[in-house]
């Protein structure tokens, strides 16, 4: 007998638990119909309802497992599949696998090998489409009929596809992996272009999640049937910005789900009834089992439609509201603008982070490559962002890659690390990025900078020599010598006009904490810190 109940298992746990392991990326790229986020949660539903009932059918009919028919198993997975299914996503599937189902009875006798799930794979797609009041391209239904178009086409080329009575089940399960890896690829690129499709997508820079989803399934089911890790299916990132979705669906309340069970049930005749409360109308089954869905503010009168046309069961009630906003919290920036900030020391990293902000390692020079900071400014959770490049050398890596970003980017004034910090503490995250630069390049306008460094060359004029210290105020050479004697020379010029100073250690540096403060010139509040920074001793910010 085949496919065996024991493989049958395998070949569908393998697709839920490739699933499982993608569920949240799935949900997070839900918007169509509606931006509630469950996409993944839902299709995992169904495929749990399929394993529930192979395992029901082993264990409550005290069967061996490989003794029950395809007939059976099929029949009974295409029901579970039906009633176990919640939202849109979860009953085009659920039609997906009944159609599948269809097929696999329609041919009795046969052993499943690549023709038959060519034929499959059509009728899936066929099913799914006819479930559907208005299919939308771009979605899930595009991707399983593109799948079932390109087993149909690679099929004449694979040579001996057909298996006989009693076939290999190792030549049986490689020969099906092969085809479904085929229809894999062309699902991918159904999955790609789905944005072109369907405007929803586009706006919201993403693709379809069923659609996605249905990728991930069938990796899970290649995986299965060789033993292997499954075919790679590249991530898809959520929306850059959270989607608030403009189309009728989302102004309905409650997606609502249940099953109906009676005698000679039509389902187009209940579309009307439903679809004058809700939208999103969704009837499935056949003359004694339906499965509703629907969007609407009225459940209960959804269920009531059908009182005397059969028993209402498996109802199941989800706030599309309530999906939507944790969706939105789940992937909205904590923030509306943050801050990357370009440095070089370990402490330098520690006291930026300490104020929030992201931080790109610049190297001893503080000199990264513009697709650096494009990475890093990616990678800040916020919607906008002030660059704090803190160095002259960063300035135009940083221009160009705020040109190239496509999140809202703004460079600041701050030229040093010491400034940076300064600038650090005057950002505001509700505020946009172009007003807080506006504050923080005024602030900076009052601040004074200076530094201590050993002198990487001797002086022209004699001055000083290498390994000497040199003391900057801004840009000026202010003091040289000993350490000592020079940064207290810097101290005292940034300090005249000064109620708090700054001094910030670097690596190396000649004086402990305690020695820089009895430097410190009297009057003026003097903070140190700990930057680690290279080429410099000290640091100093006068504000």
């Amino acid at each position: 007998m085949d496919p065996s109940l024991v493989r049958f298992r395998a070949v569908v746990e393998g697709a839920l638990t490739h699933l499982e392991s993608r569920r949240q990326e799935i949900n997070d790229l839900n918007v169509f119909p509606v931006a509630d986020g469950d996409t993944g949660d839902n299709m995992a539903l169904t495929l749990t309802a399929v394993l529930a009932e192979i395992d029901r059918l082993a264990d409550d009919e005290h069967r061996l497992i490989d003794e029950i028919g395809r007939d059976e198993i099929v029949e009974s997975v295409a029901r579970s599949a039906l009633l176990g299914a919640r939202g849109n996503s979860g009953v085009i599937l659920s039609q997906l696998i009944r159609g599948a189902a269809e097929e696999l009875i329609s041919r009795p006798g046969e052993l499943v090998d690549p023709v038959l799930v060519g034929a499959a794979m059509a009728r899936a797609a066929q099913r799914a489409y006819g479930s559907v009041r208005a299919p939308a391209e771009g979605t899930i239904l595009t991707v399983m009929r593109e799948m079932a178009t390109c087993v149909a086409s690679e099929i004449a080329h694979m040579g001996d596809t057909r298996l006989g009575a009693t076939g290999d089940p190792a030549v049986q399960n490689a020969l099906i992996a092969d085809v479904l890896e085929r229809a894999l690829r062309a699902g991918e690129e159904a999955v790609r272009r789905g944005p072109e499709q369907l405007a929803i997508l586009r706006e919201s820079g993403v693709v379809d999640a069923g659609g996605h989803a249905l990728t991930v399934l069938i990796a899970g089911v290649i995986a299965a049937l060789r033993g292997t890790e499954a075919p790679v299916v590249a991530r898809q990132a959520p929306p850059a910005q959270i989607s608030h979705p403009h189309h009728d669906s989302s102004t309905y309340r409650y997606c609502t789900n249940f099953a109906v069970t009676g005698r000679d049930l039509d389902p187009l005749h209940w579309i009307e009834p439903l679809e004058a409360i809700g939208d999103s109308v969704l009837v499935v089954g056949d003359a004694a089992t339906l499965k509703i869905h629907v969007h609407t503010d009225e459940p209960g009168i959804a269920t009531a439609l059908f009182d005397g046309a059969g028993e209402v069961s498996r109802l199941d009630v989800a706030d599309m509201h309530v999906q939507m906003l944790e969706r939105d919290a789940r992937l909205a920036p904590p923030q509306r603008c943050g801050a990357l900030a370009v440095v070089a020391g370990e402490g330098m990293h520690e006291l930026f982070a300490s104020l929030g902000v992201a931080v790109l390692d610049g190297g001893p020079t503080i000199n990264p490559s513009t697709y650096e900071l494009l990475a890093g400014i990616h990678d800040v959770p916020a919607e906008e962002v002030v660059v704090l490049p803190n160095s002259p050398n960063v300035v135009m890596a940083a221009e160009h890659a705020a040109e190239l970003s496509e999140k809202v980017v703004r460079v600041s004034a701050a030229r040093s690390q010491q400034a940076g910090l300064a600038a650090a503490l005057a950002l505001d995250p509700e505020r946009s990025a172009a007003d807080n630069v506006a504050s923080i390049d005024a602030a900076l306008e009052h601040l004074r900078t200076g530094a201590v460094a050993p002198a990487a060359r001797a002086d022209g004029d004699g001055r000083f020599a290498i390994g000497d210290a040199v003391g900057f105020v801004d840009d000026a050479i202010v003091a040289w010598g000993e350490p000592g004697p020079t940064l207290a020379a810097v101290l005292a010029a940034l300090g005249a006009d000064a109620e708090l100073l700054t001094c910030i250690a670097g690596d190396g540096a000649p004086l402990d904490e305690a020695g820089v403060r009895a430097l410190g010139p009297v009057g003026v509040e003097l903070e140190c810190e700990d930057g680690g920074q290279p080429a410099y001793w000290w640091l100093v910010a006068a504000e």
